[in-house]
């Protein structure tokens, strides 16, 4: 890729453009209907997906009883008969369907309703909201969680990379930031489209499309068009000038046959709540059903997502203790530029050099403040669902689907300097990705049997390059001749490829299954899935005196499973009360990410990854799943008891150190982890309206084994793994009475090892959220002329209510073996949000 081919998001050729303005959507609707842009949006999407990434062109869940009413946090009781099967009406008319239960041919599903993500802000990621439920942590720097470089998500120990995520049965592949084979759920679909989220906490379903679901699986479920025309528009108006806005309008049945559609729009602003900059994002979401006969359906689902943010700076425990909480990158601050390029010449041993005031008593100020760091993405997602009815007992699913993206990241960086003599320069690392694929199942009843099978198949390519643009002088910047690089505007081109590299993959699984209904109270499951992923990759460009390493990882590798077996079991043996297990075999595709990005083969020097192989070192992770739970359902109360454990095998992490913006990473086997875990759930409804929810979490997670890192040897073995908690306690009081609603949440996470061998640690804190709402209803009964407004509401909603300081991310930069390292990000402040929307 040559230096002036590098596009920013404001110069490719796809088949929308992308308005420089951000105070409107990117489809425009020029004297169009809503269903013609539809059309057009979905007609042109494959052509947009591919050019969009070719470098050539450029939890509250809420578990009803039988009063009917929701439950804060409760557990879901899965239904042991077999269900009757449903009409066409009833199986796509998913708008008034509240599901109350979810059972599945792999066990019990805890389902979050759209009704608990209506709980949270508006716009905050669904994740956060399903971090409600025990055994599960959600982190970021941002109130809302929309933040993608700082969300961090664990389920049971494990990562967002080693769980599997869909939408509407589209794959969304690993959710870390660095990825390439997916896409992150906030910015797959609006949070008001969600309409519930299938989250199996144990082993995982054999029939989700993943090549990383070790830990689980993450189901997204979007709405479905209303039946009747409206419109829906919510706007909420948030501390550090916070807005979010939602627009979404409804066809309505169009025909007889039920042809329906939406198409929303979202804008998401807020700045920093530290430092300068802002976070903004927009995205357009739209959805069309076509019914056929009584008990088929085609529906098609598209997204577009631009993200332009700038930032907060990583932090290190000396950075937290000699610069303060409120540490960060010089945009936005007074002098900003030239506080940055003085501390760059300061770092580079140059004259003039100088660094703000209160800086020197850190060990490593020059990379406590870059000039500014950014990210900008932009994503184009679509699929085509068929869910067919071939007789009464045979369907047929089917999903098509396409996603392009692009990905840029920027840092100033204060140790290179410009060709033209500037002590700095702005890199980027920008992302060319591109992937198609398709899922195909059959589903048969027969006698007390549900059998399933199917297959899936993904293709990805990606370019991501290094890239490096020349900063001005500052006697320029001073006298106004040139201005510093706009890190989330379009940039100049470039001066250098620092690196580069090309990867593709190719992923196929299939899976069998069958739940066989040995009583209307009892189900038995036994199912298995085959794996097959293949990657190749290699550089097409190196700078060693930058890389440090005389050429980038290339080659061939391949995770292959053929037999991964899942076995469960769920009885209800009495009116309330549920007995289940789930025991399962599963394994993680290796990892694919870029140069020093990562715990993958192809983030090493050549060397290192022909060592791996050579000393039998690259093996894929594995892991057996078991869990056994209890339920107990009632009108007064919801309780729970689930206690699972996993030995996990091969796990793999990155270990970095030095400075953040070109660190020395390595990418090391630390054996094995032994888990054990248990949590309980309790929710009181002793009265009407009134729920009071309580868990705890347990989890004992550590490594097998001491690891040897470059002669050295770190004693790791028993020593809890990084990042997640041993102790989680959470709490929940809601209230409700006729138009008006209360709740107050609070949390308790438990100390954190910040380095492999325990050395360091994140402290525990407790974070609370309080949220109100008060439905006024229609307006027609206040004036006729607003009788078109309906269900016109009003949200106030307090993040953080104690002012809490504490640690939030850690391990995004990668995790040190022992020591400190500039590697987490702390929490938002007290925040407060408040919301009108409006039904039409």
């Amino acid at each position: 890729m040559s230096k002036n081919n590098i596009p920013s998001p404001d110069q490719d050729a796809c088949c929308f453009p992308v308005s420089g303005s951000r105070s409107q959507p990117d489809l425009k609707r020029k004297g169009a209907s809503p269903f013609l842009v539809w059309v057009l949006a979905t007609t042109a999407f494959s052509c947009c997906a591919a050019q969009a990434a070719d470098p050539r062109k450029q939890t509250r869940p809420v578990v009803h009883h039988n009063t009917g009413k929701a439950a804060p946090g409760a557990p879901v009781r899965s239904k042991a008969a077999r269900p009757r099967r449903a009409t066409a009406r009833e199986a796509l008319e998913s708008e008034s369907m509240q599901v109350t239960a979810h059972h599945v041919p792999h066990g019990a599903v805890t389902t979050v309703s759209s009704e608990a993500l209506a709980d949270a802000v508006p716009g905050t990621n669904p994740l956060k909201v399903l971090a409600r439920q025990p055994g599960v942590m959600f982190q970021s720097d941002d109130p809302q969680g929309m933040d993608t470089w700082s969300t961090q998500f664990y389920m049971h120990g494990f990562l967002q990379n080693q769980i599997g995520m869909t939408l509407d049965g589209i794959p969304l592949g690993d959710q870390e930031f660095h990825t390439f084979n997916g896409l992150n759920s906030v910015n797959a679909i609006s949070a008001e489209n969600v309409g519930r989220m299938d989250v199996s906490m144990g082993a995982g379903a054999e029939s989700v499309a993943s090549t990383s679901n070790l830990g689980g699986a993450v189901e997204y479920v979007s709405s479905d068009p209303k039946h009747k025309a409206g419109g829906l528009a919510s706007q909420t108006f948030g501390s550090n000038s916070g807005f979010h806005t939602f627009l979404r309008m409804d066809s309505g049945d169009l025909n007889k046959s039920g042809t329906r559609f939406y198409v929303s729009y979202m804008r998401n602003s807020q700045d920093k709540w530290k430092g300068g900059g802002d976070q903004f994002g927009q995205q357009v979401n739209a959805k069309f059903v076509q019914p056929i006969g009584e008990r088929s359906s085609i529906s098609s689902f598209f997204d577009y997502n631009l993200t332009q943010s700038y930032l907060y700076q990583d932090m290190s425990f000396d950075m937290l203790k000699n610069g303060g909480y409120g540490i960060d990158n010089f945009y936005g601050t007074p002098n900003a530029y030239k506080k940055a390029y003085l501390s760059a010449l300061s770092a580079n041993g140059l004259p003039g050099g100088a660094l703000p005031a209160g800086y020197s008593k850190m060990s490593d100020p020059w990379d406590a403040s870059y000039y500014d760091g950014a990210l900008v993405e932009r994503d184009y997602l679509g699929g085509l669902k068929a869910n067919l009815a071939l007789t009464d007992r045979l369907r047929w699913e089917s999903v098509v689907y396409g996603h392009g993206q692009y990905l840029r990241g920027t840092w100033a960086n204060p140790y290179v300097s410009s060709p033209n003599g500037a002590p700095l320069i702005d890199q980027a690392t920008v992302t060319h990705s591109q992937r198609f694929g398709f899922t195909s199942a059959l589903h048969y009843q027969i006698a007390h049997n549900d059998i399933s099978g199917g297959v899936w198949y993904e293709n990805f390519h990606t370019d991501v390059g290094r890239f490096g643009y020349e900063e001005p002088l500052l006697s320029d910047v001073e006298s106004g001749k040139a201005k510093p690089v706009n890190s989330v505007g379009e940039l100049p081109d470039p001066y250098a490829t620092l690196w580069g590299q090309n990867l593709n993959s190719n992923s196929f699984t299939a899976f069998v299954q069958d739940t066989y209904h040995v009583l209307p109270n009892l189900s038995l499951h036994f199912g298995f899935k085959s794996l097959l992923q293949t990657v190749r990759g290699g550089q097409y460009a190196n700078d060693e005196s930058y890389t440090g390493v005389g050429q980038i990882a290339g080659g061939s590798i391949t995770t292959a499973k053929a037999f991964l077996p899942h076995f469960s079991g769920d009885w209800h043996f009495l009116k309330h009360h549920e007995l289940y297990f789930d025991i399962a075999e599963n394994v993680k595709s290796y990892p694919v990410q870029a140069f020093k990005e990562g715990a993958s083969p192809f983030s090493v020097s050549q060397s290192a990854y022909n060592q791996l192989l050579q000393n039998g070192g690259l093996k894929p992770e594995t892991d057996w799943n078991f869990a056994v739970g209890y339920r107990f359902t009632h009108k007064y109360a919801l309780a729970s008891v689930h206690a699972y454990r996993t030995n996990f095998h091969n796990r793999l992490q990155q270990v970095t150190s030095g400075s953040i913006v070109n660190p020395v990473s390595t990418v090391a086997n630390v054996g094995g982890v032994t888990m054990n875990g248990v949590d309980a759930g309790l929710t009181l409804m002793p009265v009407k309206g009134l729920s009071l929810y309580n868990s705890i979490s347990y989890n004992h997670a550590t490594y097998d084994n001491n690891v040897t890192e470059s002669g050295t040897t770190y004693h790791t073995k028993g020593q809890q793994i990084v990042a997640y908690p041993r102790f989680m306690y959470k709490a929940s009081l809601a209230y409700e009475w006729r138009n008006f609603s209360a709740h107050l949440d609070t949390q308790f996470l438990g100390t954190r090892n910040y380095s492999y061998t325990g050395d360091m640690k994140i402290p525990s804190y407790w974070i609370e959220t309080l949220g109100a709402r008060y439905r006024f209803g229609s307006l027609g009964k206040y004036s006729r002329s607003l009788g078109f407004v309906q269900n016109l509401t009003f949200e106030f909603n307090v993040y953080n209510l104690t002012n809490t300081k504490y640690i939030s991310t850690m391990g995004e930069n990668g995790v040190p073996m022992s020591g400190d390292y500039q590697s987490f990000l702390v929490g938002a402040p007290r925040q407060y949000y408040g919301t009108l929307k409006a039904e039409f």
